[in-house]
């Protein structure tokens, strides 16, 4: 997979894909990992990239002409290899407030592209013709406002990249994660079996693998169900864990 991040901060990148999981899948050749700076590419002397909203208001709003040509740059660099290689054409990410909510199932979903751009904005906003001409899909990580879509970005394209085969260690990490099946993951414990009198539960040392499979299935749901009620509408449940479900809903009657 190929990503790229168009930025005025490209900086701000560097840790976060050089160490860890996204330094070990770079390293790996797993993924490609690049910044734009965005600035480079607008077209006037001073190198501006933003300007006075039309019909007045306060901030400034990102112009169209410097994203329209680093977007169109990348597309052009990768017209080759698209052509001799038969790649999709790019999800072009737009990190904005106003965007679909982030989810475990779009990361799943953004895992299987070859070819990702991410634009990064700051200041008031984007000129609505980025929005409306230009970009695939716009996300965003929560209901707050952050400074600019940096953090943002690394926060998808983190969760992105674990999912791609061939990342992680251990391929059934991200199949246990939380929200990867719609419900919290289950409670996990290492050694010591015993620590300063908290004793690890004794069904994880038993050995019995059916068993293990059940208590952490049910813990699962009971922690989905006392932390994020609301997630159990769209999971598909057993006949045996709706009556684990009916039973929680039950004790808490009482």
């Amino acid at each position: 997979m190929r990503i790229d991040v168009l930025t005025l901060f490209p900086e701000m990148f560097t840790g976060v894909f050089g160490t860890s999981i996204l330094g070990k899948a770079r390293d790996k050749g797993i993924v490609s990992l690049s910044t734009v700076n965005f600035r480079d590419y607008a077209n006037n002397k001073h190198n501006t990239v933003d300007d006075m909203p039309y019909g007045g208001g306060g901030g400034m709003v990102l112009k169209p002409e410097p994203i329209f040509n680093a977007v169109e740059y990348l597309l052009q660099s990768k017209a080759d290899e698209t052509i001799n290689s038969g790649i999709h054409k790019p999800r072009i990410i737009l990190m904005c407030p106003q965007g679909a909510t982030f989810t475990q199932q779009r990361a799943q979903e953004l895992s299987h592209e070859s070819h990702l751009i991410f634009i990064c904005g700051h200041y008031e906003g984007y000129d609505e013709r980025i929005r409306e001409h230009l970009v695939t899909d716009e996300l965003s990580i929560g209901d707050y406002v952050l400074t600019g879509g940096e953090i943002p970005a690394m926060a998808v394209i983190d969760s992105v990249v674990r999912l791609i085969p061939g990342v992680l260690g251990n391929e059934n990490s991200a199949v246990t994660d939380s929200f990867s099946d719609g419900l919290l993951e289950y409670p996990h414990y290492t050694r010591p079996a015993e620590f300063r009198g908290m004793s690890v539960p004794d069904v994880l040392t038993s050995g019995h693998h059916v068993n293990i499979e059940k208590w952490r299935r049910q813990q699962s749901l009971e922690r989905t169900y006392s932390r994020r009620p609301e997630l159990l509408e769209s999971v598909s449940l057993s006949p045996e864990e709706q009556r684990w479900l009916h039973n929680m809903r039950d004790t808490d009657k009482h």
